[in-house]
């Protein structure tokens, strides 16, 4: 919803039609199954729906083509409008002042203009300032884009139902199908668009004040039935936008469901009255309703396609509908100014605006889930819990809001205990005996180049490397139990004591060599995901030859072409955790300083815990709790012949990415099971369960498991998956949103990742400590010079 003065917002979008051809010709020439289906420049354009993306459409088409014959169809009356205030970016504001001053201009001078954003909770207000917001009501927006489309002369029939989608079709060049959330001409081409529609776990009610709020206001009411929060803002100089949000359960409890539309209004204002000064709410056919995220395959079907609600939405916490459809309009028109047909603009429409539109739904849908989730924060420290919420949708970052806010994210950083000048990651973190001096792990990564099990000089290299590195923890890969264990005949073990010698002495090099890191190592069985190829060589495929059987909770293959594993008898239970007990007891001796059982991405103590792969119907299948209990016998057995003072982890799969599989609220079950038999930290990962999952991948896309562990449990937890820059780092510990960041592809890329990172930042203290023999290089390189003279004179020829 905000982005910093004079910075770009990350969304990527297009900012002026003037220069789409360049980024156009830039990108490759996009492909679409859609036969040519009219002119490369429609002269007849529909559009079905009159908010802010169609109308804006109908002025950028009709400005750039005065020949355009452009009719908009909406169904209400001109003044109505079932909102209040519209935020805009100021990228947004960009692109529409290249593409139309006219405009920007009218924008420009009904604008109400703020910087701070408070947010009270538990009688505490936390101010942030530097965000930059520019907002008006929306009535007036649709006046400027009614006036300006009147002007250019486009066709604006109110009170008008648009006829069917097939009739405009037929009869016109082009249809834009802006008819928002509930669009009737997404639901008749479904087969081909096909959308895919999420309902979320809030109602919430758009309201309005008779006050102009004096920045963006964030407040939380914690109320006999459940939380609820206001989210306000000013869009007139004395009227604000009031939007109050609840779970359903807690809208429920409260009585809301059983109040008309005045009643809600005037409960609504009475439990926020401090707020709003006692001062009253109003409506405007305002109705609660809860979020509903819309994501469609594909945008365009012939000559209709899809703009703004209609195509996708965005959760308003971030403030992102009207800007996206304003872009999108933006870019269907530069679109169809630089593509020699429709089909080939339509296309290019459609994979331009894809991407961005994707990047900003896995923003809202974060900051969406984290109001679900309010309760689990209630307890954080007051600046905390500000800074929390302000990087919620990982758009704003610890990085970010220090440039917006310096004073702030310093009081924050002291209040969470950073010495001055040292950045979050980089302040140390206890488990039992062992301190680690900083946030990074390097995790656990196969390298599939062990011979019989043995860890080579491959490995000395490679963890070694990673040890000199900096980080404050470096993890094996997974080490197999048993040579029936592995995944790969390449994988290491630790069942025999030429493999234990082997450990020992990439111990002591990591010890000796980069002292004060700590090294661990991840323990596990392969279950049914095993006897298969080097990665490189084929993931997941059965070896041609040489195979070995497989055993599982369950006899169920991980593919169809996979071999089926044998169900475990109670016997090999029984010899599997003495497997287990021997590597661990062979660990110990190498001198490991923490070990970390394997129960995730579908090996074997992973396959019991999933419903999809556990179908046993004795004592170890069928409910949590008795999927719980090999696992749990697995572990105690390690944790016995484990030495006291160091630390236990367990990695687990927090969801399966699939129907029927383990769901968050199982995966804190799980780790609460765990924390009860002494483990001292969860690992959190997803998925790699079942084959047919389905991963919402993203940046951090894995860090709110560990989030809602850790505030659910108490449990110190390991956030892992794409991970990948220090800013991200500092903001999920700052945040409280995990203890220690796993990443892997990075060290992947850069063995000294966490040093770079320490001089990327200019810290230099005891959090990170560069070798001696590579302290020379502690400074980032020259690349060039910068300061070439500058041409004095221009010749003529």
């Amino acid at each position: 919803m905000f982005s910093a003065k004079g910075t770009a917002s990350p969304s990527g979008a297009r900012g002026c039609i003037e220069c789409a051809a360049t980024a156009a010709r830039a990108r490759p020439a996009p492909t679409n199954p859609q036969p040519p289906t009219t002119t490369s420049h429609p002269l007849r354009v529909a559009i079905t729906g009159g908010g802010p993306g169609g109308l804006y459409a109908a002025a950028l088409l009709k400005r750039l083509d005065p020949a355009r014959e452009i009719t908009v169809w909406e169904r209400n009356a001109p003044d109505d409008t079932f909102g209040f205030g519209v935020v805009l970016s100021d990228e947004t504001l960009g692109g529409i002042e290249h593409a139309d001053p006219v405009v920007y201009e009218a924008l420009q001078s009904h604008f109400t203009r703020w910087d701070d954003i408070d947010i009270v909770h538990r009688d505490t207000r936390q101010t942030s300032g530097g965000h930059g917001f520019a907002a008006l009501g929306r009535k007036r927006l649709l006046e400027i884009l009614h006036t300006r489309c009147h002007q250019l002369g486009v066709d604006l029939r109110f009170r008008s139902e648009a006829p069917p989608p097939d009739r405009l079709a037929e009869t016109y060049d082009l249809v834009v199908a802006a008819d928002g959330v509930h669009s009737t001409t997404r639901e008749a081409y479904a087969h081909v668009f096909r959308p895919h529609v999420e309902e979320h776990h809030c109602r919430y009610i758009w309201l309005a004040a008779d006050f102009a709020f004096a920045s963006f206001r964030f407040e939380i009411a914690e109320t006999e039935h459940g939380v609820m929060q206001l989210h306000g803002y000013p869009y007139a100089a004395d009227a604000s936008t009031v939007i109050v949000e609840m779970r359903e359960e807690v809208w429920q409890a409260a009585g809301f469901a059983e109040l008309d539309e005045p009643e809600s209004v005037e409960r609504c204002a009475k439990i926020f009255a401090e707020a709003l000064g006692g001062r009253p709410l109003k409506s405007n056919k305002s109705a609660w309703t809860t979020f509903r995220t819309i994501v469609n395959e594909r945008w365009s079907h012939g000559n209709v396609v899809l703009l703004g609600d209609a195509a996708h939405t965005a959760h308003f916490s971030i403030g992102s509908g009207t800007k996206l459809a304003v872009e999108d309009a933006l870019a269907l028109a530069a679109c169809l100014a630089e593509h020699p047909s429709l089909e080939r603009a339509l296309a290019a429409y459609e994979q331009e605006r894809k991407p961005v539109v994707a990047s900003t739904q896995r923003a809202a849908r974060a900051s969406l889930e984290w109001f679900e989730n309010l309760g689990l924060y209630l307890d954080q420290p007051p600046r905390q819990f500000a800074f929390n919420l302000l990087t919620r949708s990982r758009r704003v970052t610890h990085d970010n809001l220090r440039l917006r806010d310096a004073h702030f994210t310093e009081t924050v950083e002291r209040d969470f205990g950073c010495p001055p000048g040292t950045p979050p990651m980089f302040t140390p973190f206890r488990l039992r005996g062992l301190t680690l001096r900083n946030r990074v792990v390097v995790s656990p990564m196969d390298m599939y180049s062990a011979t019989d099990g043995v860890p080579g000089d491959f490995h000395l290299v490679h963890l070694g490397a990673r040890a000199l590195g900096g980080a404050g923890l470096v993890m094996t890969e997974m080490v197999c139990v048993s040579p029936e264990g592995r995944i790969t005949p390449g994988c290491a073990g630790l069942y025999t004591g030429k493999q234990g010698e082997s450990w020992r002495r990439i111990v002591r090099f990591v010890h000796a060599q980069a002292p004060g890191t700590a090294i661990g190592v991840q323990l596990g069985h392969s279950g049914r995901k095993g006897s298969t190829k080097l990665m490189w060589e084929g993931i997941d495929e059965p070896l041609e030859d040489g195979n070995w059987p497989l055993v599982a909770p369950s006899p169920i293959p991980y593919k169809p072409y996979s071999q089926t594993p044998r169900e475990l008898t109670r016997s090999q239970l029984t010899d599997i955790r003495e497997q287990f007990t021997a590597a661990a007891w062979r660990a110990a001796r190498a001198g490991f300083d923490l070990l970390e059982l394997h129960c995730a991405h579908g090996y074997l103590l992973s396959g019991f815990l999933s419903p999809l792969t556990n179908r046993r119907t004795d004592a170890y299948g069928g409910s949590l709790e008795k999927r719980l209990r090999f696992p749990l016998e697995v572990f105690d057995a390690v944790r016995a012949v484990w030495p006291e003072e160091r630390p236990m982890t367990v990695r687990i799969s927090a969801t399966d990415w699939a129907e029927g599989g383990t769901t968050a609220e199982d995966a804190v079950q799980i780790a609460r099971a765990f924390a009860a038999h002494g483990a001292d930290a969860v690992d959190v990962s997803t998925g790699q369960v079942v084959a047919d999952e389905q991963p919402a991948y993203g940046r951090s896309y894995q860090t709110p498991y560990a989030d809602r562990i850790r505030h659910a449990t108490g449990l110190p937890v390991i956030a892992v998956g794409a991970i990948s820059s220090w800013d991200d780092v500092n903001s999920l510990i700052l945040a409280g949103r995990t203890d220690l960041c796993a990443l892997a592809r990075p060290h992947l890329y850069d063995p000294h990742w966490t040093l770079h990172a320490a001089a990327e930042q200019g810290y230099d203290g005891p959090g990170v400590v560069w070798p001696a023999p590579y302290r020379a290089g502690s400074r980032r390189p020259q690349t060039g010079r910068t300061d070439a003279p500058k041409p004095r004179l221009t010749l003529g020829s």
